[in-house]
């Protein structure tokens, strides 16, 4: 039966015509999309665009939640200020504080260990293995039993192609389980900072302006990618060399204006386009509010433990951060699902669907039965996995609950652990909970840890995991925990990797106890997903092979959910209208820092900053329609999280700006792509490479890279 839905759907791809600039698309399908590239003025050969070898593509890379490009044949690597941050982060002490006053290397051996978990991945080849991971797959096996012979197939996929060390592969699931391509990507794990402006620049106007409109900031940072002397990965040391890049993308300071064409590439992380109306429910009525408080409560318990102390401040900078931005984006959802019912017109469709289902859907009699059940159930042990997370938000906790199940896992052959736990997923183990030691502080975990058990308590006793309650400590007895751990220490943190299950139960170590002790009652909620997991892989599929038959025959796009690969998305430089009466962008220019700066965070600007900007020290960065230099711009293209820092370029493959964020009206986007109000944020080039050169004189870099700047 797969087959048979897999095959039309590889004939499809982008066969139904584009609406607006909705699609988020996989290389190989934009040679059905000529046209459309045509239409808004794209003069790179869509055939290029398709070939990963080629210029463009082969120099767009991931950093493995982020996007980035190379901009010179030295590993040098462009992407956001906050997708540096980490790296940022880990050097900045309160002697050295590279967050607040910015960090430029002028020399190669200036430059600083971006730390284990900065990654370079540059992706070489994408193959469609659906026929490998779902071909004969009985169908009488229960969900979980079907769920780890997919894992299994999958993990002998990516063994196969990780024969070579240099490479990390990867089998997702395309069009919620429909294909599933094998991505092999070379893992570059020596890579260096060597330049960021001051906060002050690359995050002005902080969480305030985040997901807002108009926005002034320089969302900008610069990495280098090093490898060994024989042009391979290889582990941090200072005989490594500059990777050499086999491409890399010339850097346009020549600019755009208002309806000028670009196109967008990098790895987006997660949409929901073809979710149900239910799915939308539960999203809207019960998962998102309860993110939104557990988030808002965490931040205050932070703020409050690390309140005075410059130190804590530095430590958990990363932590707020990137909660704020989720907090911020879960509570743009809500607001946008309140602003229009995205359920009530998925209702629509969804009926629509259902009808046409009925006359021309050949599948199963009992599809619709059949989904309607399993996303049930996937609702109820989300609640119970929500729960399970309050339970154990600790940092010490969790650190112990990975070192115990690793322990268990590494009892089997290495094809039969859990993803995650394989030889292959040690190092990133090690990784984090080394990078633990720059974000951690037991007095605040604690603080953490007694606020989330309280949440906890507080929950609907149905959604408790079963037996977990009386495990859990009691808030007085929580002092005891903390004082008596010694896994708040690194190294001996670390000591924990590589002993058997025996040493972990009889273990004296408070949080390795608890570990141990609810190891069971946890375990139960993951085998609870595995079943429905390979209940909704089962039935998914199906649906998704009759959605996009009937989307094809309404002439609708065809093209998979974001899901952390390598996408192409275009669209125009556009203003738009949030309400009546208003229209916004498309451009913003550096006299607007002016105007916000209050000289209080968020909204303080450098002095070196202000004075170029007063001076009118703009040379060739100055717009000839703006009379000034332009700050960030906004265009129709489909984004989300994970294309913060992807390459913006022109209609020639020129970078011309890195996207790093989407107005608060467009977040539905993940949900619903309206294109009268879904826009993109970018950092104009220009005030990058302005920056570079009047603000913080990294005349060096500038040098390095092939910059056109526009006739005189």
């Amino acid at each position: 039966m797969f087959k048979s839905l897999v095959l039309p759907v590889a004939l499809l791809g982008a066969a139904a015509a584009a609406n607006a600039d909705e699609g988020q698309w996989q290389p190989h399908q934009l040679p059905q999309l000529k046209s459309e590239l045509k239409r808004i003025g794209i003069t790179i050969p869509a055939e290029s665009l398709a070939d990963l070898s080629k210029h463009p593509m082969s120099a767009i890379v991931s950093l493995g939640g982020c996007s980035a490009s190379f901009v010179s044949p030295d590993g040098l690597v462009v992407t956001n200020h906050h997708c540096g941050y980490s790296a940022i982060q880990r050097n900045s002490t309160p002697e050295h504080n590279y967050i607040a006053n910015g960090f430029l290397a002028k020399t190669r051996a200036q430059e600083l260990p971006g730390g284990p978990n900065t990654l370079v991945y540059v992706t070489e080849k994408v193959e469609n293995v659906t026929d490998r991971v779902l071909k004969g797959l009985s169908p009488n096996l229960s969900g979980k039993e079907r769920h780890e012979q997919v894992e299994s197939r999958i993990k002998a996929l990516i063994a196969e192609c990780e024969s070579d060390k240099a490479y990390r592969c990867s089998v997702p699931a395309f069009h919620r389980g429909l294909e599933y391509y094998r991505i092999k990507q070379l893992m570059i794990r020596d890579v260096r900072l060597v330049y960021a402006p001051s906060n002050h620049i690359g995050d002005f106007g902080g969480d305030i302006d985040n997901y807002e409109w108009p926005r002034q900031v320089g969302d900008f940072s610069f990495l280098r990618a090093y490898v060994g002397k024989d042009g391979r990965p290889a582990d941090p040391s200072p005989d490594n060399v500059p990777y050499k890049s086999k491409d890399f993308l010339v850097v346009s300071a020549e600019g755009l204006k208002n309806g000028d064409p670009i196109l967008l590439a990098g790895y987006p992380g997660r949409t929901s386009r073809y979710k149900l109306p239910s799915e939308i429910r539960f999203a809207r009525d019960v998962d998102y509010p309860a993110k939104v408080g557990s988030i808002t409560a965490d931040l205050s318990v932070i703020a409050a433990a690390t309140m005075g102390n410059p130190n804590y401040n530095v430590r958990y900078a990363s932590v707020v951060k990137s909660a704020n931005n989720v907090l911020k984006k879960t509570q743009g959802l809500l607001d946008g699902f309140a602003r229009k019912d995205i359920a009530a017109i998925k209702d629509i469709q969804d009926a629509e669907f259902r009808n046409w289902y009925k006359q021309h859907g050949s599948g199963s009699k009992t599809l619709l039965a059949d989904l309607d059940a399993v996303i049930g159930a996937d609702m109820a042990v989300s609640r119970q996995e929500f729960a399970l997370n309050e339970a154990t938000h600790s940092d010490l906790l969790k650190s112990a609950r990975t070192l115990y199940k690793l322990a268990i896992e590494r009892q089997k052959p290495d094809a039969q652990r859990e993803a995650g736990y394989q030889e292959r997923d040690v190092s990133f183990i090690k990784a984090r909970l080394t990078r633990l030691e720059q974000s951690f502080v037991p007095s605040v975990d604690q603080a953490r840890y007694a606020a989330a058990l309280t949440r906890y308590a507080k929950l609907d006793a149905k959604i408790h995991p079963a037996g977990v309650d009386a495990l859990l400590p009691a808030p007085d007895a929580l002092d005891a925990l903390y004082k008596n751990t010694q896994l708040a220490d690194t190294a001996k943190r670390l000591a924990w990797i590589g002993k058997d299950p025996d040493a972990f139960r009889k273990s004296d170590d408070p949080f390795i106890q608890l570990a141990v002790r609810m190891y069971d009652a946890a375990n139960a909620v993951d085998e609870r997903r595995k079943e429905v997991d390979g209940n909704l892989e089962r039935v998914i599929p199906q649906y998704m092979a009759a959605v996009i038959a009937w989307k094809k025959s309404l002439g609708k796009p065809v093209y998979p959910d974001a899901n952390s690969t390598l996408r192409v998305t275009f669209g125009t430089v556009s203003p738009y209208s949030p309400r009546d009466g208003i229209t916004k962008g498309p451009f913003t220019t550096v006299e607007g820092i002016l105007e916000k700066a209050t000289g209080k965070e968020p909204f303080i600007a450098p002095a070196s900053l202000s004075d170029a900007i007063k001076a009118k020290r703009y040379d060739v960065f100055k717009d000839p329609v703006l009379g000034t230099v332009p700050v960030n711009f906004l265009s129709s293209a489909d984004t989300t999280g994970g294309n913060s820092g992807s390459a913006v370029m022109n209609k020639r493959g020129q970078l011309v700006g890195l996207n790093f964020d989407s107005t608060y009206e467009s977040i539905t986007k993940d949900w619903y792509f309206d294109s009268a109000i879904t826009r993109a944020i970018h950092v104009d080039i220009r005030y990058m490479l302005w920056v570079m050169k009047e603000v913080d004189h990294a005349d060096n870099l500038l040098k390095e890279m092939t910059i056109k700047y526009p006739k005189k």
